[in-house]
């Protein structure tokens, strides 16, 4: 039977781009939450200490582990050496967390955190542009799994790469593992199901985002940004959106994928509370997972 690992990120929280959509939580306070709502995996956000030996009792209290986090990556403009020193204290951490990756964000020309820069306006790359990115993030992405610590590539709103074409260049050109994010890539205007069938070999982390289609749907993307889309309530967990997360698990069972499923939904947390949203996330999960075959086993 395939095994799955439930998590969720911090993002429900504490949002890293929007002060206003963060709840004024601790974060022993964040992990008993989830804990409660039956989750044994949280991915790290800013108001985590980046060292186990501060780290590791809070965790252990709630019998959570860390299961990723996002690293901000500057590759598409960067040199990989000054990446390398970027990542370097996050990367000895997850080690010592034995945490199953890193979750690389590409936000150079990104506009995901600018909140008057419309989604139309997200960067784009020609193929040639797309070869030459997918040669260096494979190369860097060799380096981290070569030292000990896995990167897992996130497709995102309003980066580089963002649509199912974009996708389907970058994996053409490149060697990196996938985070597949079911939200993200609807959003996107993406067929989940074909990613999935096209990509599958090499999905190693799993973000279960739902959008609410009516917001994405009625979004003007030639004048609002994607923090715009998030503030009006894009993203929910799974079970509260228009996704069909028990034909996604089916899917991803199908090929053959065990791991981590992240629930991550940034939102406004006093319409929606992160406690109840955990726990309707986790509900979901467990369900569409038993489902689709799955044994839900703790971290």
């Amino acid at each position: 039977m395939l095994k799955a690992k439930l998590g969720i990120a911090p993002i429900a929280w504490w949002n890293d781009d929007l002060e206003e959509l963060s709840d004024d939580v601790s974060l022993d306070e964040c992990l008993r939450q989830a804990s409660e709502a039956g989750l044994t995996g949280m991915e790290t956000g800013r108001r985590f200490p980046m060292n186990m030996a501060e780290l590791g009792p809070v965790l252990d209290k709630h019998g959570v582990s860390v299961c990723g986090g996002w690293f901000s990556g500057l590759l598409l403009d960067d040199d990989i050496e000054v990446e390398k020193d970027r990542i370097a204290e996050q990367h000895a951490f997850f080690k010592a967390a034995g945490a199953p990756c890193i979750a690389y964000g590409e936000t150079a020309r990104s506009v995901q955190g600018e909140r008057h820069t419309p989604l139309a306006q997200k960067p784009k790359l020609s193929e040639a542009e797309m070869a030459a990115y997918g040669r260096k993030i494979s190369d860097f992405a060799d380096w981290c799994a070569k030292e000990g610590m896995p990167l897992s590539y996130h497709h995102h709103m309003a980066a580089a790469v963002e649509t199912e074409a974009e996708l389907d260049l970058f994996m053409k050109h490149s060697s990196v593992p996938l985070l597949f994010d079911a939200g993200h890539m609807a959003f996107a205007g993406g067929d989940n199901f074909r990613v999935i069938e096209n990509h599958h070999k090499r999905i190693s982390h799993v973000h279960a985002k739902d959008i609410r289609g009516d917001v994405v749907g009625g979004l003007d993307r030639s004048k609002e940004s994607f923090l715009d889309a998030v503030i009006k309530g894009a993203f929910t967990v799974p079970g509260d959106g228009s996704l069909d997360f028990e034909a996604i698990a089916k899917a991803l069972a199908g090929k053959g994928y065990e791991g981590w499923f992240v629930i991550e939904a940034e939102q406004d947390p006093i319409a929606n509370p992160p406690l109840e949203m955990a726990k309707k996330g986790r509900t979901e999960l467990f369900r569409v997972l038993n489902a689709a075959g799955y044994e839900v086993v703790g971290a």
